[in-house]
């Protein structure tokens, strides 16, 4: 084993708790403090003179704290700079949507049940008008006629609706 391996290992068994709480006393998160200790061995130890760190607990120690340093930095800079990168969330508002699926389903509500059934096989299922006689059992211009006569009633009930919007907004 090399000497800096030795050196290292001796360090993370004797002295590697101690670094871990000078972590996590810098950016108090038990996480962050251990990523901290982590990368300040590998930049520690993975120098060309790692044979020549004379306190190298010290060092670590000193590392541990530019890291910190940079990654605040870093933030602070990120948080300034993010509202020009990043488009800030925003929710657009469904209140219409919803008012107008609201407004459907209660207009819907208002149909008999057999121009309701029609009306959803038709627009929603999307089924042809002779389908939608066969799964009822009656005729096709049965269907026509529930069709044509929901259609008729929706239109009123949604087109009243409508119009009282229209008299509140003047």
């Amino acid at each position: 084993m090399a000497s800096w391996e030795r050196v290292l290992t001796d360090l993370v068994n004797t002295r590697g708790v101690a670094l871990k709480r000078y972590a996590y006393l810098l950016c108090g998160d038990d996480s962050d403090a251990e990523d901290l200790v982590q990368d300040a061995l590998v930049r520690a130890f993975t120098l060309h003179r790692r044979d020549e760190i004379e306190n190298p607990e010290q060092y670590v120690r000193r590392t541990v704290l530019n890291l910190y340093l940079d990654r605040v930095r870093r933030r602070g800079v990120w948080r300034r700079v993010m509202p020009l990168a990043v488009a800030p969330d925003r929710t657009d508002d469904d209140s219409g949507a919803v008012d107008a699926r609201y407004d459907l389903r209660t207009a819907l509500l208002a149909l008999a049940p057999q121009q309701r059934a029609c009306v959803v096989l038709y627009y929603h299922v999307d089924l042809p008008i002779p389908e939608i006689a066969a799964q009822l059992g009656c005729a096709v211009g049965t269907v026509k006629r529930h069709l044509h006569d929901a259609r008729r009633r929706l239109a009123r009930l949604l087109h009243d609706d409508t119009r009282k919007d229209d008299r509140a907004v003047r």
